[in-house]
Formats: C-alpha cells, structure tokens, sequence
C-alpha cells in the first residue's frame, strides 16, 4: 500500500483490495457475512487508508504457502520408516543387489558351459561392497544426523 493513507485509491487498487479478501474467505479468515461487509466498504472506500483500515487484520501473504527459508531447510536425508536406514542407503542396497544379481548370473552361465567350475570371482565385488554398506546400515553415515 501506499505510505500516504490520504491518496486517493483507484479501481485497481479496490479490485485488488476485494480479490485479497475473497482470499481470505476461502482461506476461512473471513466468514461470508464479513467478506460482504468489507466488499461493500472496499468499493465505497475514497482512499488508500480506508482500503488499508479494510486488510489490517488480516496477513498479507498467505503464510501456509511460503516457501521455507534458506536457514531452516536441511540438507540431510530424513529417516525412513525402517529407523536405522537412511532412503539413500537404501537405494545403494538395491544397487548393490542389481550389481551382485548380474555377476553371480554370468558367473552361473560360465559355471554351467564350462567343464571345469570356474573361480567364484563375484565375491570379489560383492563382498567388499556389501560390508561397508552393513557397515553404513549398522552405525549410520557418520554424518551430521539432526
């Protein structure tokens, strides 16, 4: 609104006035018996003070649909329904489990056209692999956790 409350108010400025009122009855501010009384002040009213006197009691943005500040916001991953495991620890389970499926078939399909059984050397990927994300799964990320 303008600073000087004796400035003479425009249709656009009551239009804008009523449409932020409508807001506010859909937002449950205002029941619709005061949304037709402020509407009837809204375009009898002269100047921007008396629009202003009309919206003083009520937000001028609606809160619920702010975004969050930059401060508040986090950036570690929220804990699953699960407790201990993380959503991304998670998705590196089922990685390792794609991963690990695919070696063990290709060493099944050599093990089975070979005459001799060949060395199991999917262990080898994942073995490690599948320690350290018990490990992670077990004691966390060692992160900050909030």
């Amino acid at each position: 609104m303008a600073s000087n409350p004796d400035i003479r108010a425009s249709d656009a400025d009551r239009d804008r006035v009523a449409a932020s009122l409508r807001e506010h009855t859909a937002d449950g501010r205002l029941t619709l018996t005061e949304l037709e009384e402020r509407l009837e002040a809204t375009y009898s009213a002269k100047t921007m003070g008396e629009l202003q006197q009309l919206t003083a009691d009520l937000p001028e943005a609606d809160l619920h649909h702010r975004p969050i500040p930059a401060y508040q916001r986090t950036t570690v991953a929220p804990r699953s329904s699960g407790g201990s495991i993380w959503y991304g620890t998670r998705a590196m389970w089922s990685a390792w489990a794609v991963v690990s499926a695919l070696n063990i078939a290709i060493w099944a399909i050599i093990a089975v056209t070979a005459p001799v059984v060949p060395y199991p050397w999917w262990l080898w990927v994942a073995g490690p692999w599948g320690v350290l994300l018990l490990l992670r799964s077990l004691f966390g990320a060692g992160g900050d956790r909030r």
